[in-house]
């Protein structure tokens, strides 16, 4: 059986002959090189012919998170497969690392979990751990959030507040006759904003403008809450008003 070859960085010399020592223990793995800088490392991967199959990493190298731009240049000159080490779990460096390239992350305490780990990354079979998991998927739905915030803010920049009560009401399925009638405005009117909004939003129809808004969380929809119950409100005060002039004329 061929020993997986191991390549490490780490810059604490007495962890990394300690680590060293644990691996070279286990039969079918082989430590052959390692370097504690940054700079030495990004010398190795340059300058040498690819001599490992995977390098652990740590993120952090003379007290800054070097590790984590060293993982391309590890696999573009090597091919080689990046497993990160720290001492911390940071969610930052969690994520950037991932989009670096490297393909796992351990934490140093849980080093004996390391040749488990190194056999299925090398086999391609590496499965990232819990912790590790939620930690970016808690990132991947934050970053979820600002590409719908940005999305929303795009949407209110580009159309006005008139339009978009126009498909608020689009949306609860009035008609444009009826969307008129609310906005006391003609019926011409009201096709002339409709066109606006499928132009700006490139929609092949207001349904589908109305559909694409909803998707981005717009109209949501709470007891006597959204766009169109505030429309509704304030054709009802309209009406009122124009009630109570009635009585106060004939009453006069």
């Amino acid at each position: 059986m061929e020993s997986i070859r191991i390549c490490i960085v780490e810059d604490d010399l007495d962890w990394l002959r300690g680590l060293t020592d644990y691996l070279n223990r286990q039969v079918d793995l082989t430590v052959v090189d390692s370097r504690s800088t940054a700079i030495e490392a990004r010398e190795l991967f340059m300058t040498t012919a690819p001599a490992a199959d995977v390098v652990l990493m740590d993120i952090m190298l003379q007290d800054e998170p070097a590790g984590i731009g060293l993982v391309e240049q590890a696999f573009l000159s090597w091919g080689a497969k990046v497993i990160m080490l720290t001492s911390m779990e940071e969610k930052d460096f969690i994520f950037r690392s991932f989009q670096a390239g490297a393909i796992d992350y351990q934490i140093k305490s849980r080093f004996e979990e390391l040749p488990a780990i190194i056999r299925a990354v090398h086999a391609r079979q590496s499965s990232i751990n819990a912790a590790v998991a939620e930690q970016m998927r808690e990132e991947f739905r934050r970053l979820k959030r600002l590409e719908q915030q940005f999305k929303m803010k795009e949407v209110r920049d580009l159309i006005t507040p008139t339009e978009l009560q126009v498909l608020d009401m689009i949306d609860q399925g009035h008609t444009q006759t009826e969307i008129a009638n609310r906005f006391f405005i003609s019926l011409r009117t009201v096709k002339i904003h409709v066109g606006h909004i499928l132009k700006k939003l490139g929609s092949p129809s207001s349904k589908d403008a109305a559909q694409q808004l909803r998707n981005l969380g717009f109209f949501e929809r709470g007891s006597g809450s959204g766009l169109g119950a505030n429309l509704l409100n304030t054709d009802k005060e309209k009406r009122n008003d124009s009630d109570n002039d009635k009585k106060s004329e004939k009453s006069n």
